[in-house]
């Protein structure tokens, strides 16, 4: 098997939930804490073996390219002025991985699976890769991208992704799936359902943005039809494949999804990686304690 080497990351949409604060900046470069929320999947992909970041944007997001690129402006402020530290931080961003940048093409239709048709050139035709959703972040001891990366190494599946278990009241916000009895692996499933009703959806398992797809994806994209609102979504695709009898694995993760797709989710997840750090944890806990009781 290719080992997998390259993680995508999707952050070409336009943010318009969080307008005007994503009105000259991507969505994936708003900040949870002190870095921000893409820095955060790179990290994740680093620590899951991978070698190659490839960044799909789109016109005007040169933010994310001036991120991870040196800045020797700031690099000699911050050394005179004895800020040791912070220059340490700052200079081992361009050290992180290889990064590669391509434009999202305007020609296709939208959709969470659109940016692969810019991968295309990039990736060999035998290469499986990581793919990860710009605003989806995780917690876990184990990286998230690992966890599924190891399934596929193990399984050799079609494609493997991470699933969570969401409320029933939540269920019409995601994509789920639809498992197959009596199949080699437990976690394989017959099909998908994008945004059904808590009464139609076939679980309460939730896609999120973490993928592990084999070279027959992108074969797959360029014949899948667009699906509903005429957008091309990851959940056409998998019905596609599992309609031709390839295995699809949806694999539940351990840790937590935590999304920042929507102002108040992102508040949510800021909060909760807030808690995670020791320096600030308490301080935060006794603020929101305080201000609960005063409301």
């Amino acid at each position: 098997m290719t080992k997998i080497t390259k993680a995508v990351i999707a952050a070409a949409g336009y943010g318009t939930r969080f307008l005007p604060a994503t009105k000259n900046q991507p969505k994936e470069m708003l900040p949870i804490i002190d870095k921000p929320i893409v820095h955060y999947l790179v990290e994740e992909a680093i620590k899951s073996g991978i070698k190659d970041i490839i960044l799909v944007t789109r016109t005007g997001q040169t933010a994310l390219e001036d991120y991870f690129d040196s800045h020797i402006e700031l690099e000699q402020k911050l050394e005179k002025s004895g800020k040791i530290e912070r220059l340490k931080e700052i200079k081992k961003i361009p050290k992180l991985a290889n990064f590669i940048y391509t434009r999202q093409r305007s020609d296709i239709p939208p959709g969470n699976a659109a940016p692969l048709f810019s991968v295309m050139p990039i990736i060999n035709s035998d290469e499986p890769f990581v793919y990860m959703f710009g605003d989806d972040m995780t917690l876990s001891q184990n990286p998230v991208t690992k966890q599924i990366m190891d399934i596929y190494e193990k399984e050799e599946p079609a494609a493997v992704f991470g699933v969570q278990e969401v409320k029933e009241e939540e269920v019409h916000k995601y994509g789920t799936v639809r498992y197959k009895k009596n199949a080699k692996n437990r976690y394989e499933i017959e099909g998908f359902s994008e945004k059904a009703s808590a009464k139609e959806a076939p679980s309460r398992m939730a896609l999120f943005g973490r993928f592990v797809f084999s070279p027959k994806v992108l074969k797959e994209v360029t014949t899948t039809l667009p699906g509903k609102d005429g957008e091309l979504g990851v959940a056409d695709i998998f019905n596609a494949l599992c309609g031709k009898g390839e295995r699809v694995i949806a694999q539940p993760i351990e840790g937590e999804w935590h999304t920042t797709g929507d102002p108040l989710s992102y508040l949510k997840t800021s909060f909760k990686f807030a808690l995670e750090r020791e320096e600030m944890s308490k301080e935060l806990k006794d603020y929101l304690k305080k201000h609960l009781r005063e409301s």
